[in-house]
């Protein structure tokens, strides 16, 4: 209709020509004819005009951006850290997997204070919100277990999704297993230099006990210079092991792949401490099997294992005399090799940390007997390269029963 009001002033110049036609004396039918043949000229005049104007894609009023809240959720849910998603009032608005694992599940809607105690954690928080700036502290959980955090809270940009409502990230990453080790470490240098300082301040006095009031005392110095020549053979069984150690963490990672038969090796291993055995009055007996009995691995690294094994038994287990050595090599089954003695037994409390490195039951049995502490430490990384395990059985006064699964 718009475009036809535009044809106005050709409409109605014919329809006056329509007029005076008929005012001429012409058929009336002619003069319709005539007009309705005009209306449709300059109705199908205008029709692209029309159709230009349909074809036009229509103005699209702009739509408001979708909510990123599910996204943001989903791409959170899929961490493996805790991470809590807080509203501008320290609601929790989401909590993924490992945060309901660490901390319990939290109803969402709930101030963060329901779930989370620590002043620290929500004074940050509170921080946070009011400075939209980030923060981090340091956090401890004592129950069920201890485990330390590093906690940061952080404002997030939703891009305007939130229609001008703010929210911040509460994340926790476990630092616990990186605080065990920096102890281990801080403990192992201490034992370390306490293990070595003890000789040398030994050295230190009988040289200059030699220097001074023994220096005209052969027997005296005969006997300081047998201590000193003890002393400085500990040290060196010392450094030896903690060389032994680094060199075993360097390629804790690379299994070895060379078939070694165990019935020969233990037969090597046994005759070697023949000696000390004889010295403490033990006996070592072997219970081998037929055949071969054979695993993957590093054969000197497996000769220190047993050595050390039956070593120990000798050494600890001497009042039981005897020290029993089987080898398990079952078809199908994984190969095991016990090393038994009929000594005192370890306490029960003590079995968890024998491997540890520089850990004795008894310290000053343990020196006596010249042991550095690191010999357990040394078969548990030896067995770790080689994908193996030792399995402890101790009863007191009944004796010690050490196994290597391979």
């Amino acid at each position: 209709m718009a475009r036809i009001r535009q044809q106005r002033t050709v409409l109605l110049a014919a329809i006056v020509i329509g007029l005076v036609a008929l005012a001429a004396g012409m058929n009336k039918w002619a003069v319709l004819a005539l007009l309705v043949l005009m209306i449709a000229i300059v109705l199908l005049n205008s029709m692209p005009a029309v159709q230009a104007k349909l074809a036009e894609p229509p103005e699209l009023e702009p739509e408001a951006p979708a909510s990123l809240l599910p996204a943001v959720s989903a791409t959170l849910a899929g961490l493996d850290i805790p991470v809590m998603l807080l509203s501008g009032d320290a609601s929790v608005l989401f909590q993924n997997r490992a945060a309901e694992r660490a901390f319990g599940e939290v109803v969402i809607g709930a101030h963060i204070s329901a779930r989370l105690r620590s002043p620290g954690i929500l004074d940050m928080v509170g921080e946070t919100i009011a400075t939209n700036a980030p923060n981090q502290i340091e956090h401890s959980e004592r129950l069920p277990s201890e485990r330390v955090y590093i906690v940061r809270s952080a404002p997030i940009d939703l891009g305007g999704a939130g229609n001008g409502e703010r929210f911040f990230l509460l994340s926790f990453r476990d630092i616990s297993e990186v605080r065990r080790i920096d102890r281990m470490r801080s403990d192992f240098v201490a034992n370390a230099s306490h293990e070595l300082r003890t000789p040398l301040a030994s050295l230190r006095g009988f040289i200059e006990t030699i220097q001074g009031p023994a220096k005209n005392d052969p027997k005296a110095q005969e006997r300081f210079l047998g201590i000193m020549f003890d002393q400085t053979t500990r040290m060196s069984r010392l450094v030896d092991d903690l060389l032994s150690l680094s060199r075993l963490e360097l390629k804790s990672h690379i299994a070895p792949d060379e078939k070694v038969d165990l019935v020969p090796l233990l037969g090597h291993v046994r005759d070697a401490l023949v000696p000390l055995a004889t010295e403490v009055g033990v006996e070592i007996n072997l219970h081998l099997p037929e055949g071969k009995a054979e695993v993957l691995g590093d054969r000197d690294e497996l000769v220190q294992v047993f050595e050390n094994l039956m070593e120990n038994a000798c050494k600890y287990g001497q009042e039981g005399k005897v020290v029993d050595v089987h080898v398990k090599n079952a078809s199908g089954e994984a190969v095991e090799v016990s090393i038994a003695d009929k000594g005192p037994g370890i306490p029960a409390e003590h079995v968890p940390r024998l491997t540890e490195r520089f850990y004795r039951v008894n310290i000053e049995d343990s020196r006596s007997k010249k042991g550095t502490g690191l010999g357990l430490a040394i078969v548990k990384h030896i067995l770790t390269r080689h994908r193996a395990r030792l399995i402890v059985k101790s009863e007191i006064g009944k004796g010690t029963e050490f196994t290597v699964r391979f």
